[in-house]
């Protein structure tokens, strides 16, 4: 939601630097995305009135406009727009100015005819993207003011507002927090006397209390509805809203300002009284945006005698909108539960200003102050005569439940002592209210706008957001915990990969179950049989990771793979009790993969000297090679380390019974420690 500095600052004493009020927010948890300047800072931009139009001689497009910019002198200008009519209040940019995107205005010729400026829309002035027509100003605006004077410089901060927060989506809740987060005065609400009377059945009623618990109408007759002052547009405009007449302006102003939506419909549009039910099965409705919504039984719909008139909630209809024509107002303020409105707007992927509030949950006791906020607005702006009370229905939801907060687990949880007269301080500035206490704890009462707060550690959440978190010391709560065999085998384990792979080396995980073929002849004595086998290729636990191994360089050969150069870590498991035992073993198979061979300028294959090579890249010491005899292998060699024979290796060559290629050596370790 985007946030006006000139607007909050009507409501509270901000820090003297934007920076300082950035940081402020961030540090409680309010997180500011983006920081945008707009205001209309021009020199030679003023507010002109159009006293005359005819059309341009030599182009149908455009006219020639006679305006007043307060000089004593009527200016001449060619326009291209059709919005306006005569007697109009427009910004008028005059010769020498320079408007954004470095456009530079001087009089000139247009299609013949002498213009002297140029009639500006919002986008040409940065105001906002609507550029489809002039600008058309209040009529309260002086002829020959600045432009600056109407639209003024302002700060604009897009802050990201967490779904649990739903009392930031208003200036006046921002402002809220500001003052608690500086220990400055609370804002004080506007001005709004409410008087309410209860309605008769056949004026409201509300025949579905599940979804909305409360509903309230307030009459305005004798309406003039037409442009916002400048005022007003300015404010909605900055935050990204587009003007589109008093009376739909008021209701958003009010929005924005207090945080309770609000909807008008045209009381000659709506026949009998309003009835808030459920959508009927299959039910349409064509709403403000001009499409039609096929509704459930689950959706809530405000409706009068005959049809539907809005979705509760979310969007009004278009049949029931206020319009130029309309002379009454029947003015909506309700409270809807956040389920229901976020069921119906996810369902109908109908999202709306005022669906994004109700879905949060608005303040049950802003409901009826915001309708006659916006009453005294309307009268104030469109004229017209109020109803002297407000029609309500149904009942308000009561505000959470107090609940006590300890000090001493306040403190404890922080990890930085923090006084009780400063934790008092902290709560009361949010707008809680000390009901009781003792010297270990008290109870505290929860403002309506604050249903996020359920449970004690949410109190201490909020005296640790304006007490700074910052504030509070490091400290060091870790505890020494000695060195196992396990840590060190896995340390050990660690080396042993990084010098693999260093070398050029692939690890690889192959199952820990193997089939009858993978072993040959001695299956039944080397291998622990499974009872209940998935398949025949997974029907005992590996003795060896060799099986494995030469598998997976089968399936690399036929993909054509040239060089294979593979190692794995894992367990295997040792007949007859299944004991688990660590093992290592590496396959290389076909060609180096460096450059040709100097002598004969062809690719050298892997032998028996890149395995040895690869084993005393482990770094274990002093390696002695000795000749042995493997049924499996056409030459194997026993590897020790140190002099003692803690590894007992094997290579193959062409001959090799096992993996059927050219060129394979492996080695397996008996042990990995």
């Amino acid at each position: 939601m985007k946030f006006s500095l000139n607007w909050l600052a009507e409501f509270v004493e901000l820090p003297n630097e934007t920076e300082q009020l950035t940081e402020l927010l961030t540090l409680a948890g309010v997180e500011i995305e983006r920081i945008e300047q707009r205001g209309a800072n021009f020199e030679k931009v003023v507010v002109a009135q159009i006293t005359g139009s005819k059309q341009h001689p030599n182009a149908d497009r455009l006219s020639v406009c006679q305006v007043n910019d307060g000089s004593g002198t009527p200016r001449q200008i060619v326009c291209g727009a059709k919005n306006y009519k005569v007697g109009d209040k427009v910004p008028l940019a005059l010769p020498g100015v320079v408007l954004p995107n470095d456009f530079k205005i001087r009089a000139s010729k247009l299609r013949g005819v002498e213009s002297q400026g140029m009639l500006c829309s919002a986008k040409e002035l940065a105001l906002s993207d609507e550029g489809a027509g002039l600008l058309i100003l209040s009529p309260e605006a002086e002829v020959g003011a600045p432009i600056s004077e109407v639209f003024p410089n302002d700060t604009i901060l897009d802050v990201e507002i967490t779904p649990n927060r739903a009392d930031l989506l208003s200036h006046f809740g921002l402002a809220r927090e500001i003052a608690a987060l500086t220990a400055r005065r609370p804002p004080r609400l506007p001005d709004a006397e409410t008087r309410t009377s209860a309605g008769q059945a056949t004026d409201l009623q509300i025949s579905a209390p599940n979804e909305c618990p409360f509903y309230s109408l307030r009459r305005i007759e004798d309406v003039k509805v037409g442009p916002s002052p400048d005022w007003l547009r300015a404010k909605l405009e900055a935050v990204g809203l587009r003007s589109v007449n008093n009376v739909v302006d008021v209701t958003n102003f009010v929005m924005l300002e207090l945080g309770q939506p609000l909807h008008a419909f045209d009381a000659a549009k709506v026949q009998g009284g309003i009835n808030v039910r459920l959508a009927l099965p299959n039910e349409r409705f064509l709403a403000l945006d001009g499409r039609t919504y096929q509704l459930d039984e689950k959706m809530l719909l405000i409706g009068d005698a005959e049809r539907a008139l809005a979705i509760g909630g979310v969007m009004g209809g278009e049949d029931s909108g206020v319009t130029e024509t309309t002379k009454t107002v029947l003015l909506e303020s309700a409270y809807f539960f956040p389920s229901s409105i976020r069921r119906t707007a996810r369902n109908l992927n109908l999202p709306s200003d005022a669906s994004y509030r109700f879905e949060r949950g608005v303040d049950p006791e802003m409901v009826v102050r915001a309708s006659t906020r916006a009453t005294q607005l309307l009268v104030k702006m469109a004229g017209g005569t109020a109803a002297s009370e407000t029609l309500v229905a149904g009942t308000l939801p009561a505000p959470p439940a107090g609940f006590p907060l300890r000090y001493a687990r306040c403190s404890q949880l922080l990890g930085a002592p923090i006084s009780t007269a400063e934790i008092d301080r902290i709560l009361q500035g949010f707008g809680l209210e000390k009901l009781g206490a003792t010297a270990e704890q008290a109870s505290w009462s929860i403002p309506s706008y604050r249903s996020d707060l359920r449970r004690e550690v949410d109190l201490i959440e909020e005296v640790v957001r304006a007490f700074g978190i910052d504030k509070i010391t490091g400290s060091n709560r870790s505890s020494f915990s000695p060195v196992s065999a396990a840590d060190r085998r896995y340390d050990f384990e660690s080396k042993l990969r990084q010098r693999f792979v260093a070398r050029g080396l692939f690890e690889v995980r192959t199952s820990a179950l193997v089939g009858r073929d993978s072993l040959g002849s001695g299956f039944s004595a080397e291998a622990i049989e499974l009872r209940n086998p998935l398949s025949e290729d997974h029907v005992a636990l590996r003795p060896s990771l060799l099986p494995g191994l030469l598998g997976t360089l089968e399936r690399n050969i036929r993909t054509g793979t040239k060089s294979v150069r593979l190692f794995e870590i894992g367990r295997v498991f040792l007949a007859p009790n299944g004991v688990e035992a660590r093992r290592l073993a590496l396959l290389l198979c076909g060609e180096t993969e460096s450059q040709p061979n100097w002598r004969s300028g062809r690719p050298r294959q892997l032998d028996l000297f890149d395995l040895k090579g690869a084993l005393e890249a482990l770094v274990l010491g002093s390696l002695h090679f000795e000749r042995t005899e493997e049924p499996n292998f056409a030459l194997a060699a026993r590897v020790f380390v140190g002099g003692s024979a803690r590894y007992r290796g094997a290579a193959c060559f062409r001959a090799s019974r096992e993996s059927r290629s050219n060129g394979a050596g492996v080695a397996r370790g008996n042990q990995v420690a």
